[in-house]
Parts: structure tokens; sequence; C-alpha cells
């Protein structure tokens, strides 16, 4: 099993936001049996709590069904993930302090590292600005890339 696990500061909007949507391409593509999808924070503010309700009405709105519940990323997450996925240079940061055997060295990227040319380079966070809607196409757009770049890396 391919573990992706999503990451952003609370785990209430993007990171669930961004395991919401590739968890639906990975199944409109078949390969839920080869890929899975997780989140996780890097802090610990809304362990517990549901996805904010701004992410939950996006995903609604785009037929995308997310159930999870907010919790901190773990050492374990960064040894059994085979991809880290952050959503912006904070979340990165974060990781790498967290990481201090080298877990990440290969397998720690940015979402929209693989989303079309011209993105920005940050998921911004939805929290602040309301702007969800925004939001959900950036991360649709790097977990496309991000599922083909996979597709392509396994052979699947």
């Amino acid at each position: 099993m391919i573990r992706v696990l999503f990451v952003c500061l609370g785990n209430i909007c993007r990171s669930p936001m961004a395991e919401g949507i590739f968890q639906h391409l990975v199944d409109q593509a078949g390969l839920s049996d080869q890929i899975e999808a997780d989140s996780a924070g890097t802090g610990n503010w809304h362990v517990g709590e549901r996805a904010h309700r701004g992410t939950l009405n996006v995903l609604r709105r785009h037929g995308i069904a997310y159930d999870g519940r907010a919790r901190q990323v773990t050492l374990a997450d960064l040894d059994q993930a085979d991809y880290v996925v952050a959503m912006d240079t904070d979340n990165v940061y974060d990781l790498r302090y967290l990481d201090r055997r080298g877990r990440l060295d290969s397998k720690l990227h940015m979402l929209l590292d693989f989303a079309p040319p011209g993105s920005p380079p940050e998921v911004p966070d939805p929290f602040y600005e309301g702007n969800f809607e925004y939001v959900f196409n950036l991360v649709e757009a790097g977990c496309r890339g991000l599922l083909d770049h996979i597709r392509a890396e396994r052979g699947l």
C-alpha cells in the first residue's frame, strides 16, 4: 500500500481538503487498493475536531465526502508515509524540525510542486480569508498532478 500524508498547520482546512480530494481521485482511478490518503497537522490546537465547515462545504459541493478528525503528525507518520505532502513552507520547516533522523529526505514535497506551471508555490490557509473555493481549485490541481506523479513513478 502506498501511503500519502497531507500536512498543514491545524488539520482542519487544507490537509483534510487534500486528503478528501486525493482519495476521491484515487477511488475514481480504481487505485484504492494500492494508494491510501491521510492527513495531519503540525499543531495540536484542533485535535479531535471535525474539518472546518468551509472545507466540508466546498468538498460537499464537489461531491466529495469527508468525515475525518483533526490530529497532530507523529514520528510514526513520517516513518510509515511514502509521500509527505506539505501545504506551505512553514509546514515544511515544522516537519523538518520534527524529523531529526532524516526520514523525510526523499519523501517530503510541497503540494503545488505538482500543480500546473504558473500555480503559486504554496496553498494559502483559507481559515483566515474564507477563500475555500479558490483553495479547493489549487488543492485539486496539486492532487491531480501528485496522483499522475505517483502513477508514473510506481508504474500504476
